[in-house]
């Protein structure tokens, strides 16, 4: 079974946020295992860079305005992929000031969601609810429309 991990700055605050969280990685129990690691935010997104950089494992996949953007589809195969090779995986969520050079530097790829600029908190259920959509289109479920 696949072990995805998501290494974010900052921490959950607001109840929805939380609650969405533990229901979407509640959903993805079934399919794979998950880590998330919360890290403290600095005021600059070098200052964190070393925190960021111990807590990544296997894979990594950084989470960048300026990444490749892709379907829904297409993340679902590159899951499929991961899992295919016996990858561990690791998502990585910056701060609200965004993530360092080193660690965008460091990871095997980055992934953009959007041109848009979405609050890092909110970013984090997005990244579960596609995760686990992936998950979904694989396993050629109906949740995927």
């Amino acid at each position: 079974m696949i072990k995805i991990n998501f290494v974010c700055v900052g921490n959950l605050k607001e109840k929805f946020f939380v609650e969405a969280a533990e229901e979407y990685l509640k959903r993805l129990s079934r399919f794979c295992r998950t880590e998330v690691k919360e890290l403290p935010e600095r005021k600059n997104p070098e200052d964190e860079a070393e925190s960021v950089l111990r807590a990544l494992k296997g894979r990594v996949v950084a989470l960048a305005v300026e990444g490749k953007q892709c379907s829904s589809e297409a993340f679902a195969k590159k899951i499929a992929e991961y899992g295919d090779r016996g990858e561990e995986v690791t998502f990585v969520i910056g701060s609200s000031e965004g993530l360092s050079k080193k660690v965008k530097e460091r990871a095997d790829e980055l992934l953009s969601f959007s041109e848009m600029t979405f609050p890092h908190r909110l970013m984090r259920i997005v990244l579960l609810e596609q995760v686990y959509r992936a998950f979904m289109i694989n396993a050629g479920a109906k949740y995927h429309k």
